[in-house]
């Protein structure tokens, strides 16, 4: 699947217009050539394809053509701990906030609880993460003056990105809460429960929970990687030296090895994701174990 999804990209890039050398100016033929053949563009296409194969079953995807000197695997190394982190502590805010609404929302169902909760889910869904942050920089960072509005560096500069990031996190995982834990809490097993006169603290936690964050865990396998993979909006917004920011400066100047290597290492961590969350099953609802 790796290989699949690196091909697709090293034809994409291939059938874009221009090159990583072109500009506004046009450069000297001379030179021109010069560069094609110290990056081996000069090749047979299907010689240029097998070497990018090759370095990414070996791990190595070579130097980068924007940031000369630097392997792509230094960049990945550098820019990967500060996406994991702020999707981390975003996804982690997320699940706590979310979890907690969603539960309230579906014990009392159709009361006031119920019902502004899943409103503030609906705007968290609604209000997109480029409007929001600005928003949050503006009033918390240049009007109240209270948190940096940018940049990389202590927990303060966490607090604005990981509240962006989680927001629309938060408001999925309560309604996929709400509708699972709905789901459960009519089942024959809960009823069950209930006529053993189990409390009703440990009908909720020990029994209903389990069955009712399934959609939650299925969620989360994607979402996660999404996130330690790099948002790229929020990296944008509050100049973090992410993976996002990254990949979108490796586009628009068409550096195609940090391209194929930062692409090659989000299928990997979406693959392991989608794997743990399939062994998760097992463990939390008994009904799919192998």
């Amino acid at each position: 699947m790796v290989l699949v999804v690196v091909s697709v990209t090293w034809a994409l890039i291939r059938l874009a217009p221009g090159n990583f050398y072109t500009g506004e100016k046009a450069i000297p033929a001379a030179i021109e050539r010069n560069l094609r053949e110290r990056y081996g563009l000069d090749r047979p296409w299907y010689v240029q394809y097998g070497r990018t194969l090759t370095n990414t079953l070996r791990g190595d995807f070579g130097l980068s053509l924007r940031y000369q000197g630097q392997p792509v695997n230094t960049i990945l190394a550098q820019a990967v701990p500060v996406s994991a982190t702020l999707g981390l502590l975003a996804y982690l805010l997320a699940l706590v906030v979310g979890i907690t609404a969603g539960t309230y929302a579906a014990v009392r169902q159709n009361s006031a609880v119920d019902y502004s909760s899943m409103a503030l889910a609906m705007v968290g869904i609604s209000v997109p993460n480029f409007v929001l942050g600005p928003a949050l920089v503006l009033l918390f960072g240049l009007t109240w003056f209270v948190l940096p509005p940018a940049l990389w560096g202590g927990v303060s500069h966490l607090i604005l990105p990981v509240l962006t990031l989680s927001a629309v996190y938060m408001a999925y995982i309560a309604r996929l809460t709400r509708s699972g834990m709905l789901e459960v809490l009519r089942s024959n097993y809960i009823r069950t429960a209930r006529a053993k006169g189990l409390p009703e603290r440990q009908i909720l936690i020990r029994h209903a929970m389990r069955g009712g964050l399934l959609p939650v865990v299925s969620f989360s396998g994607p979402a996660l990687a999404l996130l330690i993979t790099g948002t790229v909006v929020v990296e944008r917004i509050f100049a973090l030296p992410g993976l996002g920011n990254y990949f979108i400066n490796a586009n628009l100047n068409r550096d195609e090895p940090l391209i194929i290597g930062i692409v090659a290492f989000i299928s990997i961590v979406v693959l392991i994701f989608n794997l743990l969350v399939d062994i998760a099953y097992g463990f939390i609802d008994p009904r799919v174990r192998y």
